[in-house]
């Protein structure tokens, strides 16, 4: 298998904040722009009202585009009397008094309680400054300045198929279309495209191996239950100025200074709180198990805030 190279490609992003900090995130970003300060009601259910104010709050919710507004209301506004008729229903049912809705009722208010009080304090993060920005650009060429793209022709196959079999067949395969012709005869099924990649986005021993042209080569990535096959085809300079890569940088960087603010505060009220573990074995196994969170990379953190700049 001269003209194979073969690698696992594994993801290695690490999750650093729980879900309610993810979700808190989120909703410190979206904004309700359409919101009304009245509530004036749109229409009675069976004498209960349905008001202005709880339209927008779904229409922003669902983040509508002002051309899609007319008919987004209205279908949103059907799906809020549908919505109310199934709750009144579910009360006369009692419904809400079983103990499984009563948990998860409460487990909702609770995550909205605490996603509320996360984003007033994600509120008061400052933007990066200019020169933060500029500062991150000019440390990371290889994702802007000195940015390098690479024309990649791939197959995508369910890595079952990707046996011994396969392993064998191609050493004497040259191309993907020959690869394909193979597995055609086979009736393995297979999707085929085109992709442009950053070469500072792709895993590490692919990369290294273009830093020395090599071109024409076919590489076999493992990613769990797909398999991807892929042919370089062209390496070229791609730079991206400064005030191109601003918006993506700004972004990048204020995600990550929220994440930073949730994370302190998380920790903040845990050293001034109280907790008592009423089984002690609890209290072991969570020091335990707790993994302890390994700092993000730069990379990481360019190639999920950039990763849009193609």
């Amino acid at each position: 298998m001269n003209n194979v190279f073969v690698t696992n490609f594994k993801q290695s992003r690490t999750m650093c904040l729980g879900a309610v900090i993810m979700l808190a995130l989120v909703v410190s970003g979206c904004g309700d722009k359409h919101e009304s300060k009245g509530s004036q009601s749109l229409v009675k259910v069976n004498g209960k009202e349905i008001t202005v104010h709880q339209l927008n709050q779904e229409l922003g919710r669902a983040n509508i585009q002002e051309n899609q507004r007319e008919q987004a209301t209205q279908q949103i506004l059907t799906a809020l009397i549908d919505r109310q008729l199934l709750e009144d229903a579910a009360l006369k049912a009692k419904v809400d008094r079983d103990p499984n809705v009563m948990t998860a009722i409460e487990r909702a208010k609770s995550q909205i309680i605490a996603q509320a009080y996360l984003q007033s304090k994600l509120a008061n993060v400052a933007k990066p400054s200019k020169a933060e920005i500029e500062s991150f650009y000019n440390g990371n060429p290889q994702f802007f300045s000195k940015r390098r793209m690479v024309e990649m022709d791939q197959l995508l196959i369910d890595t079952k198929f990707a046996n011994d079999e396969l392993k064998a067949a191609l050493g004497n395969l040259k191309t993907l279309q020959e690869v394909a012709a193979w597995m055609d005869a086979r009736n393995i099924q297979y999707d085929q495209g085109q992709v442009s990649r950053s070469v500072a986005e792709l895993p590490p021993q692919i990369s290294e191996r273009l830093k020395a042209e090599d071109k024409g080569k076919l590489f076999v990535i493992g990613m769990g239950p797909r398999t991807m096959l892929i042919m370089m085809n062209e390496i070229k300079d791609s730079p991206v100025s400064l005030a191109e890569a601003t918006p993506q940088i700004e972004n990048n960087l204020l995600n990550k200074s929220r994440k930073e603010a949730a994370e302190n505060e998380v920790k903040r009220l845990k050293a001034n709180a109280k907790i008592e573990y009423i089984d002690k074995k609890l209290e072991t196994a969570s020091e335990t198990k707790a993994p302890k969170k390994k700092p993000s990379s730069t990379e990481d953190d360019i190639a999920s805030g950039v990763s849009g700049l193609k």
